[in-house]
């Protein structure tokens, strides 16, 4: 008897171990699953980028415009989304505007309402100017700032010089940046929402394990988990469209919910809250089906506002893209990303920027955080799947009657989504404390300070939007833009404490080499990689001996060896403590 329980045990943990080498085998970024999986993988992150998408252009383009700049927003994401996948930090990720763009853009736009009103009063005469050519011109400065710091070197400078305590509250921030904006799509109806979340936890979690049965061809893979996200969206929307047929409820539109909040400063869309009168799984048969992806508003417009909020844009979006890097690597159990890796992707977000604010988008372009966490949620991380997303964008950017199909999901159900999705960055975030001495007062004060002020001081600023006046109206926008930036504001906390208040290597969670005398962070020493640096990180062959030739080498962003880590100074040691142990 005893024997037989012992075979049981052997072969159940036989079993388990099958099970997590087949887990571990689909993070790897050159895994390729079957074709039906990967079309139903890269759907999904189109699904998940329509969620940023819907909340960016939604909250700044009028109603009689907002398809055609969101097919124009879903090519240029394509385009970027390639770029980034293949000449950029090679990691699977999706290419979409975020609210590194979107405050920035919000800030210009009451400027631009309360500059129209004063020119009303003191009637004075002033050029009319259509809002988006604004945004384009901010869209194309924060491109050049992202494209300089890639190309300098910059940014993979700052990433060797940030341990777990700065890791920490910007990865809990990224995912915490999104809870208002999450739950203003939410309140268009809390029941939809209710229902996304529950089937999301339940498939995602409950049924990660469980498989189609073995009678199917795709029975070994945990179907119900890695589809966990487009099963949900796709049954709740049949649901809404049932409730819609039957007139028991109608689809809102961002500007509604924004009046009704009173969450922004809404006086620049009192004229935009039209319903959206966009049938659900059903399109407007006058659409036209193609749409090509050309300015139609005239040239980009680079103006002293536009400028300084397309800095501050640019700045945020460059944390937040660093960020999505290492949190994507985490996720995928794959090495801390080099150097040249971040260089190269902040170069091409740079470039997808540019061109898109060139061409007619109204925001930039910078990592998802969404689709990334969706790869934790999925538990896959095909490139291919990612690549593909690419060309359906592009696709979906030209065909303007699958623009209006999948803009018309209700927003109740975009809001979970993006509820659901970045909690996961929140966790891998509080996952970083574990390489630090967490008992240490230091380390408590600063990581709860910079958390705490981060979330404060935006939503002060946000309801004191005049408090900030200095005479020059952009670097008014360029300081309340900045302050209004959840991420960037706890990235220069969290750098600035770390690097000020006196602690040891080990409180902070590094450790010196004893042959090399060099710092390094023990999340990169401890964190137990399954994929090598090089597959995950280098670029084709081709373009590696373009960017080995001698004379490239000697920028930051041609660089394709990684450079040696910078020492970091140890400070003296903390006397005492900031709070009782």
């Amino acid at each position: 008897m005893v024997k037989l329980d012992k075979c049981k045990w052997m072969a159940a943990c036989s079993q388990q171990d099958l099970c997590e080498a087949e887990r571990i085998k689909r993070l790897k970024v050159d895994y390729s699953p079957p074709l039906l999986l990967n079309i139903g993988l890269a759907l999904q992150h189109v699904l998940v980028q329509v969620s940023l998408c819907t909340l960016v252009v939604g909250a700044l383009v009028e109603e009689a415009m907002r398809e055609r700049i969101a097919a124009s927003v879903f090519f240029y994401s394509g385009i970027c989304t390639l770029l980034q996948n293949y000449f950029g930090s090679r990691l699977p990720l999706v290419q979409a505007p975020s609210l590194d763009f979107l405050i920035p853009a919000l800030v210009l736009l009451s400027a631009q309402a309360a500059c129209r009103e004063q020119c009303e009063k003191s009637k004075e005469f002033e050029a009319p100017t259509h809002p988006v050519r604004e945004f384009q011109g901010m869209a194309i400065v924060a491109g050049l700032v992202q494209f300089s710091v890639g190309l300098s070197g910059l940014s993979g400078a700052l990433l060797s010089r940030c341990g777990p305590l700065i890791l920490t509250p910007v990865l809990c921030m990224l995912g915490f940046s999104i809870y208002r904006e999450a739950a203003l799509l939410c309140s268009d109806h809390w029941g939809l929402s209710l229902l996304t979340v529950v089937l999301l936890v339940f498939l995602s979690q409950h049924l990660r394990s469980c498989s189609l049965p073995a009678c199917l061809r795709l029975s070994q893979y945990p179907i119900f988990s890695m589809f966990s996200v487009l099963l949900s969206m796709l049954l709740v929307w049949a649901v809404c469209a049932a409730l819609f047929h039957y007139g028991h409820i109608r689809p809102h539109s961002v500007p509604e919910l924004l009046l009704k909040k009173n969450n922004f400063s809404t006086t620049h869309i009192q004229n935009w809250g039209v319903p959206n009168s966009s049938s659900l799984l059903f399109t407007d048969p006058t659409t036209p089906w193609l749409n090509p992806p050309l300015p139609g508003l005239g040239l980009p417009l680079l103006s002293g506002r536009s400028i300084a909020a397309g800095v501050a844009a640019g700045l945020s979006s460059c944390v937040s893209s660093q960020a999505v890097y290492v949190l994507t690597a985490r996720l995928l159990k794959a090495p801390t990303p080099p150097a040249q890796a971040c260089n190269r992707g902040l170069s091409m977000e740079g470039l997808g920027s540019i061109l898109a604010g060139l061409l007619g988008a109204p925001v930039g372009l910078c990592s998802s955080v969404a689709n990334a966490c969706t790869l934790g949620l999925s538990q896959c991380g095909s490139r291919g799947a990612v690549q593909l997303a690419g060309v359906m964008l592009l696709v979906l950017g030209v065909f303007l009657r699958l623009t209006q199909l999948l803009t018309s999901i209700p927003l109740a159900i975009h809001g979970a989504v993006l509820s659901v999705t970045y909690t996961v960055a929140t966790a891998i975030g509080i996952t970083y404390l574990q390489y630090t001495d967490v008992d240490s007062g230091r380390n408590i004060f600063n990581t709860g300070f910079t958390v705490f002020m981060s979330l404060v001081l935006p939503r002060w600023f946000r309801m004191r939007s005049d408090f900030i006046y200095t005479g020059e109206p952009s670097l008014d926008i360029f300081l309340q833009s900045c302050l209004m930036l959840p991420v960037f504001l706890v990235s220069f906390l969290a750098f600035f404490l770390d690097h000020t208040v006196s602690g040891t290597l080990s409180e902070r969670g590094f450790e010196q080499d004893q042959d090399t005398q060099k710092i390094r962070s023990l999340a990169d020493k401890q964190h137990r990689a399954s994929q090598s640096q090089e597959g995950v990180y280098e670029p084709p062959e081709l373009v590696r001996r373009v960017l080995g030739l001698p004379g490239l080498r000697i920028i930051p962003f041609f660089a394709c060896s990684s450079p040696d880590v910078e020492k970091i100074v140890e400070t003296s040691p903390e006397m005492s403590s900031l709070l009782p142990q």
